[in-house]
């Protein structure tokens, strides 16, 4: 018997032999749920950005973008407030190509973070372990700090932050779709506020969880029409 399934997650897609090969094509689909795996070629530019921040959710996070514009995201957060348990999450995405040539312009204004870029002044909140780096043939930077007064550096700060908040929407919409869709329109309606304020950036790398979701009919219309109206949004430019 030829019984083919296909998946397709935004720009990936595969088919698997169901009767031979269901759990390893599940498995595959649960790591990468948002788009193709990131490689790194040796002939490829790359900026990092990490976070930790203890007591925060999430406490730690990074990402990795690419010249050629493929990224991951890594974040790791406690289950829940009564619990020490911490769960990984991971996930392979395509940045725009505005926000990616954004990313390395802002690099380049901060020199390619070479020397020092935290402002030093020892009164300051603590908001963070941050670690900026940069890669290429070329050279290889690095630079931590909690707060810089180079704006470019500022600027990429809130950028990366911004992303984060987006991939940990994609998340929590991805369980809450599997496992509690009432809590779905809370989270929609939260995304889409943070949307039009601005405190989002990369919603595309989340539309595959909000077009199953418009495309779920046992979710109620009021969920639907938010994701529907946020996958809108995600099809719009990118504004820097």
């Amino acid at each position: 018997m030829r019984m083919f399934h296909r998946i397709w997650n935004d720009t990936l897609s595969f088919s698997c032999i169901a009767l031979l090969l269901p759990v390893l094509c599940l498995g595959a689909l649960a790591q990468n749920p948002e788009g193709p795996p990131a490689s790194t070629p040796a002939d490829l530019a790359t900026i990092s950005f990490t976070l930790d921040f203890p007591n925060s959710v999430p406490d730690h996070y990074s990402f990795q973008v690419a010249s050629d514009g493929r990224s991951t995201y890594e974040s790791k957060a406690k289950l829940s407030e009564e619990s020490d348990d911490e769960d990984s999450f991971q996930v392979s995405f395509v940045v725009s190509p505005a926000t990616r040539e954004h990313i390395f312009d802002l690099a380049a204004r901060a020199k390619y973070f070479h020397g020092e870029i935290d402002s030093r002044k020892k009164n300051l909140a603590s908001t963070g372990k941050k670690t900026l780096s940069y890669h290429d043939r070329q050279r290889s930077t690095e630079a931590t700090y909690n707060y810089s007064p180079l704006p470019a550096v500022q600027e990429l700060t809130s950028l990366f932050q911004n992303m984060s908040m987006t991939m940990e929407f994609g998340r929590r919409l991805q369980y809450d779709h599997h496992y509690q869709k009432l809590a779905l329109d809370e989270e929609l309606k939260r995304m889409e506020e943070m949307a039009k304020s601005d405190s989002l950036a990369e919603l595309q790398a989340v539309a595959s969880i909000l077009s199953k979701i418009v495309a779920d009919t046992s979710v109620m219309n009021v969920v639907r029409a938010r994701a529907q109206r946020l996958l809108e949004l995600a099809s719009e430019p990118a504004k820097h």
